[in-house]
């Protein structure tokens, strides 16, 4: 079964067996807010505290272009680590114990409802990811 995810014109088909399927992009946008005093995302975004955000998922950590990352993001994305959405779950919930010297400050979501809804919304500005 295929889901389609749409926001802001954009839409993005993926499968329902996969965990950030349920997500409701609409609703992650609403929760984006508390990401988005340090994170920009959709046309002309730019970096800002934290990386634009724009193509996140299936991009390997600590490389978005022109963006200084901490040197813990940097062995992150050097050792492999890749955001899928299963490991933005991870970080979305705690991401200072998810990769331990990074410079994000923000403590993490507490409802996984969130945190799927996020994933969803992410998912619609990654049009080329893909599973």
């Amino acid at each position: 079964m295929i889901k389609v995810l749409a926001i802001g014109g954009l839409a993005l088909a993926i499968s329902a067996g996969s965990a950030y399927a349920a997500g409701d992009a609409a609703a992650g946008e609403t929760v984006f807010k508390k990401c988005a005093m340090c994170h920009a995302i959709g046309p002309g975004a730019t970096n800002r505290l934290g990386p634009q955000l724009n193509d996140v998922v299936g991009r390997t950590a600590g490389t978005a272009a022109g963006y200084r990352y901490s040197n813990a993001m940097v062995s992150a994305g050097t050792g492999g680590l890749v955001w899928t959405p299963d490991k933005l779950e991870v970080w979305l919930k705690k991401p200072r114990d998810f990769v331990v010297g990074t410079n994000m400050t923000f403590a993490g979501l507490a409802d996984q409802a969130d945190i799927d809804n996020v994933i969803a919304y992410l998912l619609t500005f990654s049009p080329g990811y893909e599973p």
